[in-house]
């Protein structure tokens, strides 16, 4: 009994091993969580004693807690900059996985569909922009009835891979807010009141009457908030979708770390505010059973995960770059 009692306690103490080995850990982008969180859920569900803990906290604190060694794997919408890269102890690899849209979503009364063409948004942003009833969005808007209404700008209060690509397509379409805001994750915002996520941009823009944001896509569908279309590089008006955000990507020249902008992207059906999103992978692996299972997670999410992204509004990665990126993936140690 004693040596069967023992038995049983090492095999329960080799499987908790086990179990705390093939738990991996991630934190970052808000802007990926709706398909992180169905992949992950899925890989789990199909791979047992496999948890896959994601913490969706803002691309600033993926890239924070990565670079400590605080989790397994981070996630950003925006490319880490060379210096970002140099600077972590930790040497980290972007895994391209999806790409999506930034919306500018609007809560106007009595009016559900808005255009914006890009110096108009950026002086909203920048507070020169202060009612909706402004000539220079009325331009834009001939037949529509805007109210004499005071806007409200929410804007991102965390360190924000949507921020970056929002303020990068700004920093694109208008000299006066590249010279001043500029692009970041973080940056000085001129005016408005801060929501965390896309989650609390969204949330915010349903409480309040005449206020504007931007936020990932999905979180427009989701949320039902109205949403407005965009003048793309050619002068077409386009509204985000799938179709839209894929003809951002096809003319983009991929380099061989995969960090790239593709807002305002040329094409006349491209949608201007486009994005690829990233996991951020450690080069040298720290324990060799996780490492083993998050290159599985990997390469299942990019041969099997990318056919699902659509059902969420996200577009999957061109099938040429898909193949290089796995590729990537086996090389990893």
């Amino acid at each position: 009994m004693k040596k069967t009692g023992i038995a049983i306690a090492l095999l329960s103490l080799a499987l908790g091993v086990t179990a705390q080995a093939q738990k991996l850990t991630g934190a970052g982008a808000t802007f990926p969580y709706p398909i992180y969180s169905k992949w992950f859920s899925e890989y789990s569900s199909a791979h047992s004693g496999v948890e896959v803990n994601y913490q969706s906290i803002g691309s600033g604190g993926g890239i924070t807690q990565v670079t400590k060694g605080l989790v397994d794997f981070g996630a950003s919408d925006m490319p880490m900059t060379d210096e970002q890269l140099s600077a972590s102890p930790i040497k980290l690899i972007h895994i391209p996985t999806v790409l999506g849209a930034v919306v500018p979503i609007f809560n106007v009364p009595g009016v559900q569909d808005i255009k914006f063409s890009g110096d108009v948004l950026a002086d909203i942003y920048a507070g020169k922009i202060t009612n909706w009833n402004d000539a220079r969005i009325a331009k834009d808007n001939a037949g529509t009835s805007l109210p004499d209404k005071k806007i409200t700008v929410v804007h991102r209060s965390d360190g924000s891979g949507t921020s970056f690509i929002f303020t990068d397509y700004l920093s694109k379409v208008s000299s006066d807010w590249a010279n001043g805001p500029g692009k970041g994750s973080s940056p000085s915002w001129p005016t408005g009141v801060g929501g965390k996520g896309n989650e609390g941009v969204a949330g915010l823009v349903r409480q309040i009457p005449g206020s504007i944001g931007y936020v990932e896509l999905i979180y427009a569908l989701q949320n039902k908030i109205s949403f407005g279309e965009v003048k793309n590089s050619s002068g077409n008006w386009v509204r985000a979708s799938i179709e839209g955000v894929t003809a951002a990507a096809a003319g983009a020249k991929i380099p061989a770390d995969y960090r790239v902008s593709i807002t305002n992207a040329p094409g006349a059906q491209a949608y201007p505010i486009s994005s690829f999103t990233y996991l951020l992978i450690p080069v040298e692996p720290t324990d060799a059973t996780r490492r083993k299972v998050l290159k599985d997670l990997l390469s299942w999410a990019l041969k099997s995960g990318e056919g699902e992204v659509s059902t969420l509004s996200y577009a999957p990665l061109p099938s040429a770059l898909a193949e290089k990126v796995i590729k990537t993936v086996y090389s990893l140690k």
